[in-house]
Order: structure tokens, then sequence, then C-alpha cells
């Protein structure tokens, strides 16, 4: 273990010797880690000796969990020993009979000390706990550091396997949850911010719904949660803006009558899992879910933020943001030219906004929508159906948008179409939306 002196690694990856661990401390994390993926032992006593390591990340200075991280990254990659003979045996044996044992070969070659030391945290309880955790460190640490990007890869590789939609379970949530779930509700809620608990009850009643997905693991805690309110028709005010949709002392919906499920809100709760998609799954579900309980659902659609445009009107029209800066948005009519121009731009920005091409590409193909937002949903096969004016005018939504909302339809019949035309970079919205280009 010479080669974990100051010398030969700490200096080498960049660790000031004042906020370096003692050789002897980093000698000892070392072999706990080893210790963890020993040959010998059960997975139960590997999560046991993972414990160890756990315990010790609780404590630790920041500057100690980085160097934790660079260990793992770099002391538990894959054998080259191995690798390399592996890579060449299969390279010579393409389209040959041998292939196909020669990528086993390549396979088992690759799988990484790293990986296996990971999968040894998860036996533990709070193992996937520690190793979430611990991934929303990683990300921070490397925007500067590349050398974690091995580590950061392994760990959203595991991620998307343990958190397939296969393993999770849909639950709605009520008023009726516990106590220490609701807490987490409001904690979470990354869309609008919920103000009080009248404010949360309102969105939990019983003419309303929320459903989150939920880990074996993490059975108290929603990974992500999507909160549903209900209409007579498409055109209510309810699907057109947030004062109506969530004002407290609205007249309960007349459930038997509605005929429109508005998504409003949906919150990713572990930014640790970055990069693991189960957004789109849980809306479908939710529809599935929707229509066995109310039959005479017959519209889905949602009410969206658009969180780039203002930052994209400043970018690409000086002079529509300086007018919009010096305007209150609620006073402009419905004939104002200031109003028509800025629905205008958001319709450009939702419907035609792409991100730039590649070098290589010919085409749109491969482009993405400019609003994250409008990817989300157009991804899964919405379509942008309807600008909605003065849809959040709490200061988020005047800073962010100009006060805009947007609906994006999810017709059961078309998604596999509109999908298909924005892999070749082609937004699908309605009359109501093209009609200002």
């Amino acid at each position: 273990m010479s080669d974990l002196s100051k010398k030969s690694w700490l200096e080498r990856i960049g660790i000031k010797p004042s906020k370096a661990m003692k050789t002897s401390e980093l000698r000892k994390l070392f072999t706990d880690l080893e210790a963890v993926i020993e040959p010998s032992i059960s997975q139960t006593e590997a999560g046991l000796r993972a414990a160890k390591v756990i315990d010790w990340y609780a404590t630790a200075p920041a500057n100690h969990r980085l160097q934790l991280c660079l260990l793992m990254s770099e002391k538990f990659a894959p054998d080259m020993a191995r690798l390399r003979p592996a890579k060449e045996h299969y390279e010579q044996s393409i389209d040959t009979p041998e292939q196909g044992m020669a990528e086993i070969k390549l396979r088992r070659a690759l799988y990484s000390p790293r990986r296996r030391l990971l999968q040894s945290f998860s036996a533990h309880p709070s193992g996937i706990r520690f190793l979430i955790d611990l991934r929303v460190e990683l990300l921070a640490w490397l925007r500067d550091d590349t050398r974690l990007a091995t580590l950061d890869a392994e760990l959203e590789g595991l991620f998307s396997f343990w958190f397939d939609v296969a393993f999770l379970e849909l639950k709605r949530i009520s008023w009726d949850s516990p106590a220490s779930l609701l807490e987490k509700l409001i904690k979470y809620e990354a869309v609008h911010d919920i103000k009080s608990w009248d404010d949360l009850k309102n969105r939990l009643d019983a003419d309303r719904r929320c459903y989150g997905f939920f880990h074996p693991r993490l059975p108290d805690e929603p990974l992500i949660f999507v909160e549903v309110a209900f209409a007579n028709k498409f055109d209510d005010h309810v699907a057109m803006g947030m004062e109506a949709l969530l004002d407290v002392a609205a007249a309960p919906t007349d459930l038997s009558k509605v005929s429109t499920a508005i998504f409003y809100s949906i919150s990713n709760t572990q930014a640790g899992l970055k990069g693991v998609s189960f957004g789109d799954s849980l809306i479908k579900l939710v529809v599935e879910t929707l229509k066995t309980e109310f039959s005479q659902l017959k519209t889905f659609t949602t009410l969206s933020p658009i969180p780039g445009l203002a930052r994209w009107i400043k970018q690409t029209d000086e002079a529509l943001d300086k007018a919009l800066q010096a305007t209150t948005i609620k006073t402009l009519t419905e004939k104002s030219d200031l109003r028509r121009r800025l629905q205008t731009a958001a319709s450009q920005y939702l419907a035609r906004g792409l991100t730039d091409k590649l070098p290589e590409q010919k085409d749109n193909t491969g482009r993405r929508p400019l609003d994250p937002v409008a990817r989300f949903h157009l991804s899964n096969g919405a379509r942008i159906e309807r600008i909605n004016w003065a849809g959040d005018l709490s200061p988020k939504g005047l800073q962010q948008s100009f006060g805009l909302m947007v609906n994006y339809l999810y017709d059961l019949k078309s998604l596999a179409k509109n999908r298909e035309l924005l892999a070749k970079g082609r937004i699908t919205a309605s009359k109501d939306v093209t009609r200002w280009l």
C-alpha cells in the first residue's frame, strides 16, 4: 500500500497536505473499503462492513469525504491485466464463432471492484440512502474534477437498475397520510411552493389527487410525486391558471361531472438520482389509475410553467424585454400590442425553439426543445395545446415567464406519433399556438 503515501497519491490528485487525511487514516479507510468486497464473505457481512464506512462518512469533513470518493474512483478500477487481453481477444474475434464468448470475457473484465463495492453498500439497510446522498456531493465535486466521472457513471448505472419502474410502487398521498410524509411534500415541492397547511390540505383534499413513486428501501419518502386537479371541461378557469386552481376557498369539485384531469406539479425529490428517469412512467401510470377511477375522463393535460421564457426573451429581443420589465402584466388588455408581442414570443420559444445543431447534423434530427419543462412533456408524446395569459402572477411566475403558463395535452392516441416527430426535430403544437407564429 505504499502507493497511498502523500507524495505518490494525495499530491498527485491535488489534495493539499493541510487538508489531506493522515497517511495512517487513509490506509485504514482503504483497508475498510477492501474488506467490504472480500470474496469469501457473504452479502450480509459485506453490508455490515460497509456500515463502518457509512458511519465514518457521516462525521467526516467534506475534504475527507472527497478523498473517499477519489479512492473509490481510482483504486477500485477494473484490473488492466485482465482487461487488456480480453479487449484484444474480443477485437480479434469479431465476425468469428468465438465473438460471443470473447464478449462475455470482456464484460467480466470490465466488471470493476468499484461496482462490487457500491453493490455491497446497498446490502445495508441505510446503504441506498447513503449512496444517494453521496452522489449529491459527488455531482458538485465532479464539476471541478473529472476523475470522479467513473464513480459517478457506476452510481448512475446502478441507480437506473435499482430504481427501474418495475421495482417502484405507485401510491396515492392524501391528507390522511402520515404527517412525516406530508412534511416531505412541503419540503420537496419544486414547482409551486406550498404556503401553508391549508394550502397543502387543499391540494390533497377529496376532490384532488396526489401520487408518488416509492422504493422499498425508502418507504416513507416519494422519489417523485405529481399533483392532479380536475375540471368539468378543458376551458375551465382551473385549467388556465394557478389562482383558480389553488384557491383554498373554492367550492369542492363535483367528481361525477369532471372530464379533464390537470397535472399541475411534478417534483423530483432526490438530487442524487439525477439522470434516472421515471417521470414519464409516473404520468402514464397515473393516467391509467385515473381512468379506472373516473371512466368519464376524456382529457389529460398539464398546467405547466415556462421557466426559460424570460431568459430567452432577454437574449433574443432586448426591446421586448425592456418593455415587459417596465410594465405591470396584469394591466395589459387583450388588444394590447405588447401582450400580442409576448404571446408571439412565447409561441416561437415553445413551438420553434430547439437546441443548436451539432456540426455533423444536416437537419433537425436530435435537436431538443429549449425549455426544460417542454422537453420533458414533449419527449413523453404530449403536444403544446394552449398558452395561458396571466396563468401564474406569483413573483416566481412573473420572473420566469411574465406570468404565462402552458397546457401540454396528453392525447393517448397520438403520443407515439408526437415522439417520432420530435425525434426529427419537429414540435407538435395546436392551431391555437401556431396561429401566433
